[in-house]
């Protein structure tokens, strides 16, 4: 009996080892990653072989990009370019461009390849992560970033070189969604102008180079319609304040001016003739439009109807020329509509003129090449985009954007923002100003990486609204010459 026992002791103690190493070889590599939020498989490369020490964690990141993979949350904190990963756009995606060596999923590889100091990732393992950004990199519970809050804060910026619109997310300044826009997937058509539509349910784009005026949905810029207003070199558009008709400008020498129905992007009517016109906006009834004439002295005042018009002078001859004297840029209302502004290129000046009388009410000396503006409310400020101005800062810097008093009209500063600023936004809910900085001819920082078209990648950087200082932690790379700009209201 005792031996019985014995055997029947050491059965049990053999079985309960067989249990216990069946146990652990069950478990080898089904590690959860719960906690990270990122999906398992997700994880399983990520954390193991990118949120290591010495790289991608939080202990080591700010040598690293400033970026941390240790959570789904803080890989879309992004790095010091900005986001790494754009929602179903593995082609945009920075992430993507540093994993990669196989040519199926893009030409764009680059260097120091990652895991920096590791093996390079396997073809399934770069398809795995490749195919999670194609569905809109979703966290472990399906939930895709930036989808929680349709109506958030957003703006939008339109790469003139790459036929792409990004869209931010204004609170932490990362690009949320890239829209492929125009018409022809071959040839790139120059998106040049991008406005939100008053009551924020519409983004509108027009080309330089497609014939047609687009319009897409905010919530989730999906595409709606197009206006087919035919062939010209569509700059910019004025949308009416009840958002109904948009008035789109042919920058040529004989050029045009449609208005478009927004509810069935139908044009209603035509005026051409025009000499360069440019810069456009209406007054506070919308029976009125100004347009600027690029090449010239003046700017055209006429009724939406398209009636008549007529040219207001701006210099001192009272003699309307086609000589590039002034050459006004782009036009703008005061937020009481009693006055509006006009960028003048040539002469390196911003005019101040009344609604009631179209007088000058005030010439302002800014940076070289004035462009584009936006106005604080709160601050009373007017921000000026400077594309080429060598004067201020020197022949070392390129560009300025100049900070106008809109009641005394005084300079009250210029800020340094990027080479070649040009669009401006303000965003009194975050205190900022957002500026696209063009950067397309040398001079200007090399971009971090690549593009999918030909040129140099833009950037987008920020000024603190209440010290007028620029943000040096908020800076974010986009594709090539981000030249158009819009915020939601």
């Amino acid at each position: 009996m005792k031996i019985l026992r014995k055997y029947k002791f050491l059965y049990a103690i053999c079985l309960t080892i067989v249990c216990i190493i069946n146990s652990c070889t069950k478990d080898v590599g089904k590690i959860s990653y719960a906690e990270t939020a990122f999906p398992n498989e997700i994880g399983e490369i990520i954390i193991k072989k990118c949120a290591t020490s010495g790289c991608h964690n939080d202990i080591s990141k700010e040598a690293a990009a400033g970026l941390s993979l240790t959570s789904w949350n803080r890989m879309f904190e992004g790095s010091n370019g900005g986001a790494i990963v754009i929602p179903y756009r593995p082609d945009l995606s920075t992430l993507i461009y540093y994993i990669n060596s196989y040519s199926e999923y893009g030409t764009i590889q680059l260097v120091p390849k990652m895991p920096f100091g590791g093996s390079a990732l396997t073809n399934s393992e770069v398809k795995t992560i490749y195919d999670w950004v194609s569905n809109g990199a979703p966290n472990a519970s399906g939930l895709v970033k930036f989808s929680d809050n349709p109506n958030r804060k957003k703006f939008y910026v339109s790469n003139q070189g790459c036929d792409i619109v990004t869209t931010f997310d204004a609170n932490s300044m990362l690009a949320m969604r890239a829209t492929n826009v125009g018409k022809n997937s071959i040839a790139i058509e120059a998106p040049h102008f991008v406005r939100v539509s008053p009551d924020n349910k519409y983004w509108y784009v027009s080309f330089l180079a497609a014939g047609a005026l687009q319009k897409y949905r905010v919530s989730d810029n999906s595409f709606v319609a197009e206006a087919n207003i035919g062939f010209g070199s569509w700059n910019t558009f004025a949308i009416s304040t009840d958002g109904k008709h948009i008035y789109a400008i042919d920058w040529s020498s004989s050029g045009k001016i449609k208005k478009i129905q927004t509810d069935s992007m139908i044009v209603k009517a035509t005026l051409g003739g025009l000499t360069w016109p440019h810069g456009s906006a209406l007054n506070s009834t919308n029976d009125t439009l100004y347009v600027t004439s690029q090449i010239s002295n003046y700017i055209l005042k006429l009724p939406t109807d398209f009636s008549s018009y007529e040219q207001i002078v701006m210099d001192n001859s009272s003699i309307p020329s086609n000589s590039p004297i002034l050459n006004p840029h782009e036009v703008m209302m005061s937020p009481d509509y009693s006055k509006y502004f006009v960028t003048c290129e040539k002469s390196n000046q911003i005019k101040v003129l009344s609604r009631s009388t179209d007088q000058v009410l005030a010439t302002i000396p800014v940076g070289d090449v004035p462009q584009e503006m936006a106005i604080s409310k709160s601050k009373n400020y007017l921000f000026v985009s400077c594309m080429e101005d060598v004067t201020t800062y020197g022949n070392s810097k390129r560009g300025s954007v100049y900070v106008i008093d809109i009641i005394t009209y005084a300079v009250v500063g210029h800020v340094y923002t990027g080479h070649q600023p040009h669009g401006v936004m303000v965003d009194e809910q975050n205190k900022r100003v957002y500026v696209t900085n063009r950067n397309v001819i040398s001079g200007g920082p090399a971009p971090h990486h690549a593009s999918l078209c030909t040129g140099r990648n833009g950037y987008v950087t920020v000024i603190d609204l209440n010290t007028l200082k620029l943000i040096p932690s908020l800076k974010a790379e986009v594709s090539v010459d981000p030249y158009g700009y819009s915020i939601m209201h």
